[in-house]
């Protein structure tokens, strides 16, 4: 059931699924296309980027990580990963760009950033969601990486009342220590935001949680996505053996 191809390689979790990090640009332009028609087109996010793909200058730093379907070969979804030697050549992280970042930075040598993670509709199912989880796991322990951050994003589309009420239910549990808390550059105006709603917390963030990972602080708002954003961060020493386990199998 495993073939290895590459560091990261391929790995077959169902009959027709299988992950490998992107080897040629042409790879990279498939990611790239279902993010903008996951971002784009579904979600309505206004994107810069050209030729119907989600285009920007993290792109040419980062790794790609494709979960395809085998029999199609379509990439059915997607994460963009920058290890701390893109990052510095970046010149930072993507996610600095909506939080200020100063209390994390001493951890920079060992953080792994991901974001623009995406899957195709007609996909969205636990075997999607668990491969990409076992590259990324993969990724990083064969590497030696020991934090994972990324932005999780929460819809606008009720005005802000669901994310504010969502980050009030994570809080109580989930909140990061003081020394890795991150502060937003366009805070969400969480105190005109209350409400009394029973948030519905995105799966993926949701999942984030179950992995042992932390919000890092008070969400930002991104106009151009229209969501709020969270600042994920799980050390990979909280990452439960059960998981583990599972994801390097």
């Amino acid at each position: 059931m495993l073939q290895q191809v590459s560091e990261v390689g391929i790995q077959r979790e169902s009959a027709n699924l299988y992950y490998s990090l992107a080897r040629s640009p042409s790879e990279v332009a498939e990611a790239q296309r279902l993010r903008y028609k996951v971002f784009a087109e579904e979600m309505g996010a206004r994107l810069n980027g050209h030729d119907r793909r989600d285009v920007d200058g993290f792109d040419a730093m980062c790794d790609h990580l494709l979960v395809r379907d085998l029999e199609s070969g379509e990439v059915v979804g997607t994460y963009r990963i920058l290890d701390p030697h893109m990052a510095a050549e970046a010149g930072g992280y993507y996610s600095a760009g909506e939080f200020d970042l100063t209390r994390l930075m001493h951890l920079a040598p060992a953080m792994v950033e991901v974001g623009r993670s995406c899957v195709h509709a007609d996909y969205r199912n636990g075997a999607t969601i668990s491969l990409l989880w076992a590259g990324l796991a993969k990724y990083m322990m064969s590497r030696g990486y020991e934090h994972l951050i990324g932005c999780a994003s929460i819809s606008m589309a009720d005005g802000g009342y669901n994310a504010a009420a969502v980050y009030s239910r994570l809080a109580q549990k989930y909140l990061a220590p003081n020394e890795y808390r991150v502060f937003p550059h366009t805070p969400l105006p969480l105190d005109a935001l209350v409400s009394d709603i029973d948030p519905a917390v995105p799966p993926l963030l949701k999942g984030y949680m179950r992995l042992g990972a932390f919000i890092c602080g008070e969400p930002a708002w991104d106009p151009d996505f229209n969501t709020a954003d969270l600042l994920v961060m799980l050390p990979i020493s909280r990452l439960s053996k059960r998981y583990a386990d599972h994801f390097m199998k």
